[in-house]
């Protein structure tokens, strides 16, 4: 069963954010737009990319009022350990929520049970705490965070104007689409 259209499910947790340890719950990921980023683990090779990939996007993310939350099975502990060593991870901003119960691994259908680790997977969701969009990579394949701003832009638009559909690259101010028996076979 997919989770595009279902409501994020309950949990909480503690997350490394801006030098605190604080708490995180599904509650967060109401009244605004949310990105949600696993990855497998700190301290690895892939995943210190990505995340400081998201990173340059965050500012343009938060202008277009979305939070980003990034997910592993490890600790809040590990988040701030990992923060205060590596490079690429001392400029996150955003909220790094610890996972080693791996119940939101598990609710997202991200968690690997042979690995106990997560897979990257990559889930975009709307003000009501609905899944709008899931992307999931293989462990070797990193993600590249400019596509997410043009998805967030698509969703956020298509949210707004009802009946119309956002075409494959589609990108702000481009033409979109209104579904109807006049397009059919006409694309």
């Amino acid at each position: 069963m997919s989770l595009i259209g279902t409501e994020v499910k309950p949990f909480v947790a503690q997350a490394y954010h801006n030098g605190d340890f604080i708490q995180v719950t599904e509650e967060n990921m109401k009244g605004k737009w949310s990105v949600v980023c696993f990855y497998p683990a700190d301290f690895t090779f892939v995943c210190p990319t990505e995340l400081a990939d998201l990173q340059k996007e965050y500012a343009t993310l938060k202008d277009l009022g979305v939070e980003v939350y990034s997910v592993s099975t490890d600790t809040h502990f590990t988040h701030k350990a990992w923060h205060d060593h590596s490079e690429a991870i001392s400029s996150i901003e955003y909220v790094m929520i610890g996972d080693p119960s791996q119940k939101i691994s598990r609710n997202f259908e991200v968690l690997n049970e042979e690995e106990g680790l997560a897979d990257r997977g990559t889930f975009i969701i709307d003000p009501d705490g609905v899944i709008q969009t899931v992307e999931i990579n293989a462990g070797g394949i990193g993600r590249d965070a400019s596509t997410l701003v043009n998805k967030i832009k698509a969703a956020q638009y298509v949210r707004k104007n009802p009946g119309e559909v956002c075409p494959a690259k589609w990108e702000e101010g481009g033409e979109t689409l209104t579904p109807g028996l006049d397009l059919v076979g006409k694309i």
